[in-house]
């Protein structure tokens, strides 16, 4: 995990990206935990998702990778105005982006994990001044439901 979750905090994630590392993390399970003996046929068989989550006690890589996300975003928030990584959040360039460019950016992704929390579009960076409140929407964005 520590590998293929390097620098997950700054990563654009896309559906189609977040459905890629599921089935990575899969296959990745199905070859830890091998293939399962049918007692009534007797023959193996490969596990199903449902079989790995019950054996895999920790939650999905999609989960792992928005929780780092969000705990980033409350420590960038927490960063002075003269430190160049909040100022980089911060940022708004003028004009249209160019073709061929991310529809989304960083903040987008935390913005939409806020807006299925139930937040809405809320002024985040204020409200991860308050780090007892900012955890707590941690942790209910780890909690959300992922597919």
């Amino acid at each position: 995990m520590p590998v293929v979750l390097y620098g997950c905090e700054a990563w654009l994630l896309t559906l189609r990206e977040e459905r890629k590392l599921r089935v990575f993390e899969s296959m990745v399970l199905r070859r830890i935990f091998g293939p399962l003996r049918d007692e009534v046929k007797g023959e193996w068989r490969r596990l199903h998702n449902e079989e790995l989550n019950d054996l895999y006690s920790s939650p999905n890589i999609v989960r792992v990778i928005k929780l780092r996300r969000m705990r980033w975003a409350g420590h960038v928030a927490h960063m002075g105005e003269e430190r160049w990584v909040y100022r980089v959040l911060v940022w708004k360039p003028e004009g249209k982006r160019p073709l061929w460019r991310p529809r989304h950016r960083w903040v987008d992704n935390i913005r939409m994990d806020l807006q299925k929390v139930g937040c809405g579009y809320m002024d985040w960076i204020g409200r991860a001044q308050d780090r007892d409140r900012w955890r707590t929407l941690v942790s209910a964005v780890m909690n959300l439901r992922i597919p």
